[in-house]
């Protein structure tokens, strides 16, 4: 149920090392900084409450479907549905002739069909979980590296290339778009994400836990959580502007109707300024957070390694009402990128987990 692609994401054995020694049934866990949701569907998986929120909508949509996933027959159903009696010509937002770079002009036009249909859906109020799951499960497959996906070859899933880039690599690998089944792409990665049975099916201890509170909203502005109500938040926020969200997501975005250029996602060249901004994310999570409760906050090395960012986390931590408790450190044995980049492994990048392992102490 994870693997949806999110840039700079974290895998989900790290927030199951935290929850499972810091919480117990039934406690709430949260993430101001959602991502693909990673942490709050791993609490949910571990019969914790979860709540979670980020300043792209793209997070919730991405999240959201995972833990109220439709039954198969019914995904099948809405795509033959959607796609058998609506006609698309192409006349969108005059990006079609980019577009064209990684879709074939069939592919394209289901493509334009699927998307109207998911806005028009939810401006009427009327988006059930089925159009969540299938919105969800086209945005993870509109562009990657395989056969499994919508798009001609290109980059891996979690980073849209620009239509420039995408032609240079057409030509280069003298290849052309060809037609993409969408239905069977679609029904095999939502059989491949339900593998391993429905969340609910899952939740150990034969609890009941109510839904995900899930937000689009800044991570110093958590108003959707009361005082003193989080008993853990694992989380990882951007690392200095490392990461460009917007022109990473610039498929998705369009696909999923949001206005790329309208999030504020942060991103900051000065340490300064990002300590400041985690400053004040870390002030707002001491209103959210119990007394006693933790903070697991995971950042990465920068700038070839000469700016550890925990040493910042430390630092913004300063005045506020939580004590350090440790660093872990989580050295990777393989950059995942090596290959994709040509870099030497373990040479640039950022090649290791860093924990600042925060607790509430007022």
């Amino acid at each position: 149920m994870h693997e949806i692609s999110y840039r700079a994401c974290f895998k989900p054995q790290l927030p199951e090392y935290f929850i499972d020694r810091y919480t117990e049934p039934g406690d709430l866990v949260a993430d101001p900084f959602l991502g693909r949701g990673t942490t709050p569907l791993q609490a949910y998986l571990m019969g914790r409450r979860a709540a979670g929120s980020d300043i792209n909508p793209l997070c919730v949509m991405l999240a959201r479907p995972r833990f109220n996933p439709p039954p198969l027959e019914s995904v099948r159903a809405r795509l033959q549905s959607v796609l058998g009696s609506c006609v698309s010509d192409f006349v969108d937002d005059g990006l079609a002739d980019d577009l064209l770079a990684f879709y074939h002009p069939v592919t394209l036009s289901q493509l334009f069909i699927l998307r109207q249909w998911f806005i028009d859906r939810e401006a009427a109020g009327e988006l059930d979980s089925v159009d969540d799951w299938v919105r969800m499960v086209c945005l993870n497959r509109l562009s990657g590296h395989s056969p499994g996906f919508f798009s001609v070859r290109t980059m891996p899933p979690n980073q849209a290339v620009s239509a420039g880039s995408q032609r240079r690599i057409n030509e280069r690998m003298g290849q052309q778009p060809e037609p993409k089944d969408i239905v069977n792409i679609v029904m095999r990665k939502s059989r491949s994400l339900l593998r391993s049975g429905y969340p609910g099916s899952q939740i150990p201890f034969g609890g009941q836990l109510s839904p995900p509170i899930l937000h689009t909203t800044s991570a110093d502005n958590l108003g959707y959580l009361d005082d003193s109500v989080v008993d853990l938040v694992v989380t990882s926020p951007p690392f200095l502007n490392i990461v460009d969200y917007h022109k990473d997501n610039w498929l998705r975005c369009w696909f999923a109707g949001i206005d790329a250029d309208k999030v504020q996602i942060s991103g900051y060249s000065s340490v300064a300024e990002w300590r400041s901004f985690i400053h004040k994310a870390l002030d707002e999570l001491c209103r959210v957070v119990k007394r006693d409760g933790h903070i697991a906050f995971e950042v990465g090395e920068v700038r070839n390694g000469k700016v550890k960012l925990e040493e910042e986390v430390i630092r913004a931590a300063e005045g506020l009402p939580i004590t350090l408790q440790s660093v872990l450190v989580n050295q990777q044995q393989f950059t995942k990128t090596s290959n994709l980049w040509g870099v030497k492994n373990n040479s640039a990048g950022t090649n290791t987990n860093r924990v600042v392992l925060l607790k509430k102490s007022g």
